[in-house]
């Protein structure tokens, strides 16, 4: 990747970083999660430094600060599984947001220490790290959201089963080759559109919100155009028939993901989650009343 690449990727990587996955983590209904969001900052922070540092030992130390912090995240899935028991659709996905962003973290590791993990080579693991904040994290999540919010919706479960599942099958590609790669993203895509028709046609006209509305059909908009690039980025690599360069994709799809989907969806469900409901204020003991009468009179 050219250098002006490299940077706009790194932008995606601290959008994710500072803003997306704390963004995301308030829409978890997960109590263990409330301590991992107030500690957020200590590993983003670490995480995005790395991101300017040359590559070395400090880049590294930074980036492993980010990595822990991705599997702090990661822990939180055994934790709930035990707990819900349940592997419905909706399930899934949240389990999914919550693992995906550890495979961001080790290929920030790795390719912030020069290492070509697994033998793929250095521009494969910086692309990776905001592929699995944003189709691994993000997407994910918002599938589980959609399938919550629609749960008599066939098209809501498959989403919400086919995105993760698309996720995984495209990491799996990376390993096998273009055509297995292809094949995720086949998956992927439809899941999203799923999301997306969903979104636009159902819960974009159902909420009174009109900010939320607005920022909902923004997203279900941008993700048509977004997956359609990755599946011809995907099948030009798989075929060799001409196909956009890693600096449109990043330029185009990337960017759409990034600011039209990921940051416009999480938004909008942060204004139509509900308000956490007050605790009742206990009533106070004779001995506090009294108090409180002392008081004032001594007003």
């Amino acid at each position: 990747m050219g250098r002006g690449t490299t940077e706009l990727v790194d932008l995606l990587v601290l959008l994710g970083m500072g803003a997306v996955i704390p963004l995301g983590l308030t829409l978890i209904d997960e109590p263990g999660l409330a301590r991992v969001r107030r500690l957020w900052p200590l590993a983003a922070v670490p995480g995005a430094l790395s991101l300017w540092l040359p590559r070395g030992g400090l880049a590294t130390g930074c980036a492993a600060l980010y990595a822990l912090g991705t599997l702090a995240l990661a822990a939180h899935a055994p934790v709930r599984l035990a707990r819900t028991r349940s592997l419905a659709p909706r399930e899934i996905a949240v389990l999914t947001a919550l693992g995906t962003p550890s495979v961001a973290g080790l290929a920030l590791v790795a390719e912030r220490s020069g290492h070509e993990l697994l033998g793929f080579d250095l521009d494969i693991l910086a692309l990776t790290v905001p592929h699995f904040h944003y189709a691994g994290f993000t997407a994910a999540l918002v599938a589980g959201l959609v399938c919550r919010a629609a749960p008599a919706s066939r098209a809501a479960r498959w989403a919400a089963l086919s995105v993760p599942l698309g996720t995984l099958l495209v990491l799996a590609g990376y390993f096998v080759d273009d055509w297995a790669e292809l094949a995720g993203a086949v998956v992927l895509t439809t899941g999203m559109w799923l999301v997306g028709l969903i979104t636009w046609r159902d819960l974009r006209t159902r909420t009174a919100d009109r900010p939320a509305a607005a920022l909902l059909g923004t997203a279900s908009t941008v993700l048509a155009a977004t997956m359609l690039l990755a599946l011809w980025w995907a099948l030009g690599e798989a075929s060799g028939i001409p196909h956009p360069t890693l600096t449109w994709m990043a330029a185009t799809h990337g960017v759409g993901n990034a600011l039209g989907f990921a940051l416009c969806s999480l938004l909008a469900w942060r204004r139509l989650a509900p308000a956490p409901t007050p605790k009742p204020t206990p009533k106070p003991t004779p001995h506090q009343h009294q108090h409180q009468h002392l008081e004032e009179a001594l007003r």
